[in-house]
C-alpha cells in the first residue's frame, strides 16, 4: 500500500476525531490537511505503525488549533454553537436508526456544545478514550502526559458533562415527536402551546455570529422563549419549516426561499424541552444551503 492509499484509509476516522475535537467541518477539514502535507514530508519507513502516528499528529494539530479557537470565540458576537456536520430532509431508509442514534449520540450540536465545557486536554482524552476507545496507555504519548493523568483527565471530563447532560433518556420516537409539536406551535406562534412543551427553567441559544438577528445571550425560562416565538410569528411569520436531521438527530429546518436559515435543535429530559439550540450563522450552513434541492431531487 502506498502512503497515499494508507492516509486515505485513515481519512475519515482522522476527520472523525478533529470534528469532535474542534465542533467545526472548515476546522476539521484544515486539520486533516495539515496533518496529510506533515504525512507526506514523514519517513514511511521508519513508522511502525502508521494509524498511530496519524492519530497523533491530528490530535496534536488539534489540540493547538482548538486552544487557538478558544480565545477567538470569547470574541464571537453572541453564543457559539458547533458548525453542522451533515444535513438530511428526511433519514436514509438504507440506514438503521439504532445506528443512526447512535451517530447522534456521538455528533449532535447538543453534545458537542456541551464539550465545549472542557479544557482541551479533558475533551482530547476523553473522546480518546470514550468515543474512539483507546486505552490510558495508548492516549498519554499522544497527549503527553502520565497514564495516570490522562485518567484523571476523562475523570473530570465525565463528571462536568455529566452535570449538562438529561436526567432522564427518552426514545428517538418522543423526541422527534415533541420536537414536531414544538415546531407547530412556534410556527402559529402558540404562546400556551410552546409554554406547555417547555421546562419552566429552559433555555434557548440562538448562534447567529453577528451575521443576521438572533439573540446574543441565552434566553432562560419557559415564559420568555414562548413570547419570543409568539412575537416572531405576530410580527413576521416564521420562515417556513419542516422536520430533517442534523448530525443524525432530529431537527427544525427552516428556509428563506431554496436557502437554508437556520436549524433548530431540540434537548429532552423528563418528557420537556430543557435547552433549544438554533444555529442561524450563515458561514456554518454553507455546505447545508442546497439541502432543499438536493431533497427534492432525490
Amino acid at each position: 500500500m502506498t502512503p497515499t492509499d494508507t492516509f486515505q484509509t485513515h481519512r475519515p476516522r482522522l476527520f472523525a476525531l478533529a470534528y469532535r475535537l474542534l465542533g467545526s467541518r472548515s476546522d476539521a477539514e484544515d486539520i486533516v490537511q495539515d496533518a496529510w502535507l506533515r504525512w507526506q514530508g514523514a519517513d514511511h519507513g521508519a513508522i511502525r505503525d502508521p494509524e498511530g502516528w496519524l492519530v497523533t499528529a491530528t490530535t496534536r494539530l488539534g489540540l493547538d488549533r482548538l486552544r487557538a479557537l478558544r480565545g477567538a470565540r470569547v470574541e464571537y458576537v453572541g453564543p457559539w454553537l458547533p458548525e453542522p456536520l451533515e444535513i438530511a430532509l428526511d433519514p436514509d431508509p438504507l440506514q438503521d436508526p439504532a445506528q443512526r442514534h447512535a451517530l447522534a449520540d456521538e455528533v449532535s450540536v447538543a453534545f458537542l456544545a456541551l464539550l465545549e465545557q472542557l479544557t482541551p486536554d479533558e475533551r482530547a482524552a476523553f473522546l480518546l478514550k470514550d468515543v474512539f476507545d483507546y486505552d490510558y496507555p495508548d492516549i498519554a504519548p499522544l497527549l503527553e502526559h502520565a497514564p495516570a493523568n490522562c485518567r484523571q483527565l476523562v475523570h473530570r471530563a465525565r463528571q462536568r458533562l455529566q452535570t449538562g447532560a438529561p436526567r432522564f433518556a427518552v426514545s428517538p420516537a418522543q423526541h422527534r415527536d415533541l420536537l414536531e409539536r414544538f415546531m407547530n406551535a412556534s410556527q402559529q406562534g402558540d404562546l400556551a402551546a410552546i409554554r406547555s412543551l417547555l421546562d419552566a427553567n429552559a433555555e434557548m441559544i440562538s448562534d447567529g455570529g453577528g451575521r443576521v438577528t438572533a439573540a446574543i445571550r441565552p434566553l432562560l425560562g419557559a415564559e420568555r422563549i414562548a413570547q419570543l416565538y409568539w412575537a416572531i410569528a405576530r410580527r413576521n411569520g416564521q420562515h417556513p419549516a419542516q422536520l430533517g436531521q442534523v448530525n443524525g438527530e432530529p431537527a427544525i429546518l427552516r428556509f428563506a426561499g431554496d436557502q437554508l436559515h437556520s436549524v433548530t435543535m431540540i434537548t429532552v429530559d423528563a418528557g420537556h424541552i430543557v435547552r433549544v439550540l438554533s444555529v442561524l450563522n450563515p458561514e456554518k450552513l454553507t455546505a447545508l444551503v442546497t439541502a432543499r434541492e438536493a431533497g427534492a431531487s432525490s
